[in-house]
């Protein structure tokens, strides 16, 4: 929330809100000084917040190909649900009458429908995935017997978590904030956190427990993160302040899936939430009802989790398949007549 309000505060202010120089395609500071912090916000009114929509539905972000593309409508109502409940704080603390906060709150969501974030991801991308891991667990074409252990180290890992986010379909920050207290192997489950400080449980096939395991031969039963980053040099296992082994952060999720695709010859590596969407797909492909699914993936609403059903999209490809484009035939007695040259403009 804190960093839509510092976007909203930019963009009012006519500035890229991320804070990027268009013409270096860099951090602007100057931009970057300008946040939510700056904004009184207990002052504005409806003429304002309607102001501020329009803005955020004009929004666009800067891509790696320098392009830009607009916001995505979930990316803009979470902006717009920023809005209203900082006008709810300044309500709370008094600093705006109840009709005032109502008149401003007025801001409508932007409506419209998506399909679910992520693609089917094969199993035998995911084999090969896997297959990267393994051949860095015994490199014979590396002769320093401290590199080969450090690969060796990293390579159980990566196919431990590789193996745990496709069996249980788990997001990548709920990954890499598992600790080792929450893993029991006996039940083959990880306890976990997902958004708004929600637990559940969730559960490992066998052969991801045993990747784990293995994980666990270097790793150690020592307090912290279950999966480990690693320091830069040396490839020990990191530590925080205290000495625990410290948790990973999200992007590091996705940065080893990007490396082991990378090594594996993949043409794209996929994302952490296809892992994500595979999962809930083969749960209700395999007849697991809507809640259970539910429950497992961790969505709010059933209906969420209901987009990600791949039998209603595979009922109507085979709707189509049973048409036929018609033989290209002329009329009886009209021969076709060539088509006169466009003229130039």
């Amino acid at each position: 929330m804190q960093g839509c309000l510092d976007r909203i505060a930019r963009l009012m202010a006519d500035q890229d809100p991320t804070g990027i120089d268009p013409a270096t395609g860099k951090k602007d500071p100057a931009v970057l000084a300008i946040t939510g912090e700056t904004i009184r916000w207990h002052l504005l009114r409806a003429e304002h917040t309607q102001r501020i929509r329009a803005l955020i539905g004009q929004a666009t972000s800067r891509k790696k190909d320098g392009t830009r593309e607009p916001w995505s409508l979930a990316y803009r109502n979470k902006h717009v649900v920023a809005l209203r409940q900082v006008l709810d704080r300044a309500w709370l603390l008094g600093l705006m009458t109840a009709d005032e906060r109502d008149r401003a709150q007025r801001v409508d969501q932007f409506e419209g429908s998506t399909l679910p974030a992520g693609g089917h991801l094969p199993i035998e991308r995911v084999g090969a995935l896997m297959a990267a891991c393994d051949a860095d667990l015994d490199p014979r074409d590396v002769e320093d017997p401290a590199k080969r252990d450090e690969l060796r180290r990293v390579a159980l890992r990566d196919a431990a978590m590789i193996a745990a986010l496709y069996s249980t379909g788990v997001r990548r920050f709920e990954l890499a904030g598992v600790a080792l207290a929450d893993y029991d192997p006996a039940a083959r489950s990880l306890r976990i956190r997902g958004k708004r400080s929600k637990e559940r449980m969730v559960y490992l096939t066998a052969s991801a427990v045993g990747r784990i395991e293995a994980w666990l031969t270097v790793r150690r039963r020592d307090p912290g993160g279950l999966f480990a980053p690693f320091t830069p040099r040396g490839r020990h296992i990191r530590r925080d302040e205290h000495g625990r082994i410290a948790f990973m952060d999200a992007r590091t999720v996705s940065n080893v899936i990007a490396a082991r695709a990378e090594q594996a010859g993949l043409d794209e590596a996929p994302r952490a939430h296809d892992f994500r969407r595979t999962f809930i797909g083969e749960l209700l492909d395999a007849g697991v009802d809507l809640a259970t699914a539910q429950a497992l993936v961790g969505h709010a609403s059933p209906a969420t989790t209901a987009k990600y059903d791949r039998r209603p999209e595979r009922t109507r490809r085979a709707a189509v398949d049973k048409l036929a484009t018609p033989d290209a035939v002329p009329l009886p007695g009209a021969a076709p007549r060539r088509r006169k040259a466009a003229p130039s403009s």
